[in-house]
C-alpha cells in the first residue's frame, strides 16, 4: 500500500466517519484512498471550516475529529481553529501536507517551518520522514488526542511518502536522468538512491495497528467521600457543570442521570448546556453571579475559574469551594479550592451521586429563592419581547424559535450580542445539543459546527445562530451546505452591526468606528451559493418565516432567514474582558 493508503487504513480503524479538507497536491493521496475505505470526504471552502468541523465532531461523538490540509498556507489557514480545539479541549487530528523529503528547507513550494507554528498549540506533534512509521504515528496521535485533557494534535506527511513508491521512485530518477558528469553528480545521484531505500525501507510491512484507548480512572474514593461529606453539610450548594463534563461525548445520558440524583441547583455552561433537557427541576438559568455569592458550596465540575467566573471572584470568600476537574492548573486557576480533585468530572458526579444522597427537603428554601429570580428574569424577558419596534424584536425572534423548536435539533451559537440574546432564552433539547467555540470567544466557527452537527446527527434540524458580523466569516459555506445536500437552517441576527463592541465603545469612547456594517442581503448570498433565503424585517413575519424555514429544510436545502434586528438595551454592560 502507498503511505495515502495507510492513513487510510488506520483513520478506518479508528472508527473515523468523516474527513474534512480543502484539497491540496500534497494530501491528494489520502483524500482518494480515504474514499476509497468508505470514509466520507467533505470538502469545505476554507481550512478553518475544515478544523472546526472535526472539533465539533469530536465533542458530539467522542472519536477524535479528523481534517487534512496541504502544506503551507493550508496549515497556517487553520491556526485559529486549531487554538479554539485547543482551548475548548477537543481531541482534534490535523493531517498536514508537506514539501517532498529531500527538497525541506531548499525554497520549494510552500514549505514553511511548520514545526514552529504548530508545536504550542498541539498536545504533540509528529513530522513523519519514512512510509512504515506513518500507521504508527497516526496511532499514537489519535491516543494522545484523547489522554489525560483531551486536546488537537498533528501529524505531519510529507508528500512523497503519500503517493506510490514507483510514482515518488520515478520523480526522483527525473532529476538524475543523465549519467554523472562529475563527483558531484555522481554523489548526488548517490544521496539520492539512499535517502529513497530508507524511506520505502519496510513499507511493504506496514499496517495499521489496533486501536489503543487509555479508559480514565475512577476518582479517589477518599475525595469522593469528602467532597460528599462537605455537600452534606451544606444549606445553599451549587453544582455549575462545564464542557470538560462531556469529554466522553457517549457518557452524557449517564452524566444527565447522576445530576439530576445529586438533586441541587445546577448551572449548565459550554457544551454542557441542554444535558438535563429543557424542564429539568434542578437546572437554574439566570442570575448565576447572585447565587454564586450566596452559596455556601460551590462544585465546579469540569469549569475553570476564568473570565466567565469573574476570575473565581463570583464565589463567595466564605463558601466551601470543590473543583473538579482533568487538568490540575485549571482546576486551581485564579482561587484555590477547599478541596482540589484531578479527576474526570463525569464520573466525579456519577461517584458522588452515589455517596450523597439528595435531600431536597433539607433546601427547599434555597430551590425556592433561586426559582422565583429565574421567574423574575422570565418575566421581565417576555416584557422586552412584546415591545414594539418596526424591525423584529430579537427577544421576540428568539421566543419565536424557542416554540419553534423540535425534540430532535442541534443549536450552533456563532456570534456576539444576538447569540449571547439567544442564550437566555432557547433551551437545547437534550445532551450534546448546544455547540460554541468554548473559551477562546472565536467568531467564524458556525459553518463548520454546523456542517459536523447535520452529518453526525441527519435525523435532527440543525439551527445555526448567526451574528451579522460572524456570518460574514464563512458565510461562503453555504455552498457547502448545497453541494453535500445539508439542510442546515442558518439565522442571521443582522443589526448592521458589531453590536457587543459598540454597545461599550460607544458609550465610553464615543465613536462607533470599526463597528459599523450593513443591512447586507445575506439571503441573497445565501441563494446565489446554492441554498435558499428568506428576507424578515418585522417580528409579525417571524412565526410564518421559521416554519417556511424548517420546510424547506425538511425538503433538503440549506436555508438563511436573514432577520433585521432592532436595536434593544437588553444585554447594556455586558462586554466581557
Amino acid at each position: 500500500m502507498s503511505g495515502g493508503e495507510l492513513v487510510a487504513r488506520v483513520l478506518e480503524r479508528q472508527g473515523v466517519r468523516f474527513l474534512y479538507t480543502l484539497c491540496g497536491g500534497h494530501i491528494s493521496p489520502i483524500l482518494v484512498a480515504a474514499a476509497g475505505v468508505g470514509i466520507r470526504v467533505v470538502d469545505v471552502r476554507h481550512e478553518a471550516t475544515a478544523v472546526f468541523a472535526a472539533d465539533a465532531t469530536a465533542r458530539l461523538t467522542g472519536v477524535p475529529g479528523v481534517a487534512a490540509v496541504t502544506a503551507g498556507p493550508g496549515v497556517t489557514n487553520t491556526l485559529t481553529a486549531l487554538k479554539n480545539a485547543q482551548m475548548a479541549q477537543s481531541p482534534v487530528v490535523l493531517l498536514g501536507g508537506a514539501t517532498a523529503t529531500v527538497l525541506k528547507g531548499r525554497g520549494a513550494l510552500q514549505d514553511i517551518d511548520q514545526r514552529s507554528l504548530i508545536l504550542p498549540h498541539v498536545k504533540r506533534a509528529w513530522f513523519v520522514e519514512r512510509v512504515r512509521d506513518l500507521p504508527g504515528a497516526l496511532t499514537e496521535a489519535f491516543e494522545t488526542a484523547l489522554s489525560g485533557v483531551p486536546g488537537p494534535v498533528f501529524v505531519e506527511c510529507p508528500v512523497d511518502l503519500l503517493y506510490p513508491e514507483a510514482l515518488v521512485r520515478s520523480w526522483y530518477a527525473a532529476k538524475t536522468d543523465r549519467e554523472p558528469r562529475n563527483l558531484r553528480e555522481r554523489a548526488e545521484r548517490l544521496y539520492l538512491r539512499r535517502h529513497l531505500d530508507r524511506l520505502f525501507a519496510g513499507a511493504d510491512q506496514a499496517g495499521a495497528p489496533e486501536p489503543r484507548r487509555q479508559a480514565y480512572g475512577e476518582p479517589p474514593e477518599e475525595l469522593v467521600a469528602k467532597a460528599a461529606a462537605l455537600l452534606s453539610a451544606a444549606q445553599r450548594p451549587l453544582l455549575v457543570v462545564g464542557s470538560q463534563a462531556l469529554a466522553e461525548a457517549g457518557q452524557a445520558q449517564e452524566l444527565a442521570r447522576a445530576v439530576a440524583e445529586l438533586g441541587i441547583p445546577t448551572y449548565l455552561g459550554g457544551m454542557a448546556r441542554g444535558l438535563l433537557g429543557p424542564d429539568s427541576p434542578v437546572q437554574r438559568r439566570h442570575e448565576r453571579r447572585q447565587a454564586l455569592r450566596e452559596a455556601d458550596f460551590v462544585l465546579l465540575a469540569g469549569f475553570p475559574c476564568d473570565f466567565r467566573l469573574d476570575y473565581g471572584s463570583h464565589i463567595r470568600g466564605s463558601a466551601c469551594y470543590v473543583a473538579v476537574n482533568r487538568s490540575r492548573r485549571e482546576a486551581r486557576l485564579n482561587r484555590r479550592p477547599n478541596l482540589t480533585v484531578v479527576a474526570d468530572p463525569a464520573r466525579f458526579l456519577h461517584q458522588l451521586a452515589r455517596a450523597a444522597p439528595s435531600s431536597p427537603e433539607r433546601r427547599a428554601a434555597w430551590f425556592a429563592t433561586l426559582a422565583e429570580r429565574d421567574a423574575a428574569r422570565e418575566a421581565r424577558i417576555a416584557e422586552e419581547a412584546a415591545g414594539e419596534s418596526e424591525l423584529v424584536n430579537p427577544l421576540a425572534l428568539c421566543r419565536e424559535l424557542e416554540a419553534a423548536l423540535p425534540a430532535e435539533s442541534v443549536l450552533v451559537a456563532d456570534g456576539g450580542d444576538f447569540v449571547a440574546t439567544a442564550s437566555y432564552i432557547l433551551r437545547p433539547r437534550g445532551p450534546l445539543s448546544w455547540l460554541d467555540p468554548g473559551a477562546f470567544g472565536t467568531l467564524g466557527v458556525g459553518a463548520g459546527f454546523a456542517l459536523a452537527a447535520q452529518l453526525c446527527r441527519p435525523e435532527s434540524q440543525v439551527w445555526l445562530l448567526w451574528g451579522d458580523g460572524a456570518a460574514g466569516l464563512s458565510l461562503v459555506e453555504m455552498d457547502t451546505f448545497a453541494r453535500h445536500g445539508l439542510p442546515v437552517i442558518a439565522l442571521v441576527g443582522n443589526d448592521a452591526s458589531w453590536a457587543q463592541i459598540a454597545r461599550e465603545q460607544v458609550e465610553i469612547l464615543g465613536d462607533p468606528v470599526g463597528t459599523v456594517l450593513a443591512r447586507t442581503d445575506y439571503h441573497q448570498a445565501a441563494q446565489g451559493l446554492g441554498g435558499q433565503g428568506i428576507l424578515v424585517r418585522s417580528t409579525r413575519e417571524v412565526p410564518a418565516a421559521l416554519a417556511r424555514a424548517q420546510q424547506l429544510a425538511l425538503a433538503g436545502h440549506p436555508v438563511l432567514v436573514n432577520a433585521h434586528l432592532a436595536r434593544t438595551e437588553f444585554r447594556k454592560g455586558s462586554l466581557s474582558m
